[in-house]
């Protein structure tokens, strides 16, 4: 693809028109576009607004400076001035062009101010800071312009323009279709994982109402006495949220009676076995079936008899967003004090 570089062309205007249309020609032999605001004041704050705008966009800065400061803002910088500082501030590569002293110049496109000379020489002390040219004759500027911009654009080339007809080649084509594929790709994963997410959430949905459909009578003792303890009527799904917190990592059996019991009847419970072995094991049963816990994965030793158990993956799933579910679907969970149902057995 052919690049053609925008190219701002800097200067005071009135004496130096000649030279600024030599930049302006070289520019334009080298297929780049020149870009000038002589026609704009500085100070004027919309009119400054389309310049710093019209610098944004370039690709080089080329500054011609020969013996005048030009007008100056409000705050007495030149216009000139004005844009180079802007032009460094943005990092754009800058091209400086500043008469030889022993050239030839008429005295009337001379500073006779010497407040003003002061400020030019300041002002071209800042533009020596960086690379430049000399020059004396509008001809031979318009050589070093050529010979400059060509070093500019080897050593640093720009983003640049190009043709839309040359954007839209082969090579382009090739990789707007391998980024179509990939994005086809991707978006089909995305729907895939999308789907999965609905998916999983259906199934955590369809487990709560399981859970908040089915109801267990059991006793809870608070002495080794059976005929002490208090009837109680929960829904598995209360079971599961008072037990689950303790299989996050892994609980047992004797483990599991203990955690209902203490959410139902508090410190007070039979410390062997407050609910009994055998609605226990029914308990996890049916989480076991609706996969909800698995047995624990944990070493212990030999000679713990104890029966292990632990949440799987979907089983913290419903654990994290029991209460979201039950809340939208309009369920609440039982209290945990005794209701007007429990009886004293």
């Amino acid at each position: 693809m052919t690049k053609k570089y925008q190219i701002f062309v800097s200067s005071t205007y009135r004496d130096l028109e000649e030279e600024r249309q030599q930049v302006i020609k070289a520019i334009l032999e080298m297929g780049h576009i020149p870009v000038g605001m002589e026609m704009f004041s500085a100070a004027d704050e919309e009119q400054w607004q389309i310049i710093a705008k019209q610098i944004d966009e370039i690709d080089y800065y080329v500054i011609v400076v020969a013996h005048r400061y030009g007008s100056m803002t409000s705050d007495g910088t030149g216009y000139t001035e004005k844009e180079y500082d802007y032009a460094v501030s943005k990092g754009v590569p800058i091209l400086g062009f500043i008469i030889d002293d022993s050239a030839p110049w008429p005295r009337d496109k001379i500073e006779e101010d010497a407040k003003t000379r002061s400020k030019l020489n300041d002002f071209k002390s800042k533009i020596k800071g960086r690379l430049i040219q000399f020059w004396k004759t509008k001809e031979e500027l318009h050589s070093r312009v050529s010979i400059s911009l060509m070093k500019a654009i080897t050593t640093n080339p720009r983003t640049g323009w190009v043709r839309a007809d040359e954007v839209t080649g082969p090579e382009v084509m090739k990789e707007l279709t391998r980024l179509s594929g990939e994005n086809s790709k991707y978006r089909t994963q995305i729907e895939e994982l999308q789907r999965t997410a609905s998916e999983q959430k259906d199934e955590v949905r369809h487990i709560v109402r399981v859970l908040s459909n089915n109801s267990r009578i059991f006793n809870v003792r608070k002495t080794k006495d059976w005929s002490d303890g208090k009837k109680f009527t929960r829904t598995l799904g209360d079971a599961f949220q008072y037990c689950a917190p303790t299989l996050i990592n892994e609980n047992t059996n004797l483990g599991v009676s203990k955690s209902i019991a203490l959410k139902l009847a508090g410190n007070s419970y039979f410390q062997n076995w407050p609910i009994g072995t055998n609605i226990i094991s029914d308990m996890l049963a049916d989480f076991s079936s609706l996969d909800l816990i698995e047995p624990s994965k944990k070493k212990h030793s030999v000679k713990d008899t104890d029966e292990y158990w632990a949440l799987t993956k979907l089983g913290k799933q419903v654990l994290k967003e029991f209460r979201k579910v039950l809340l939208e679907e309009g369920l609440t969970p039982a209290p945990l004090e005794a209701n007007a149902e429990d009886s004293q057995n």
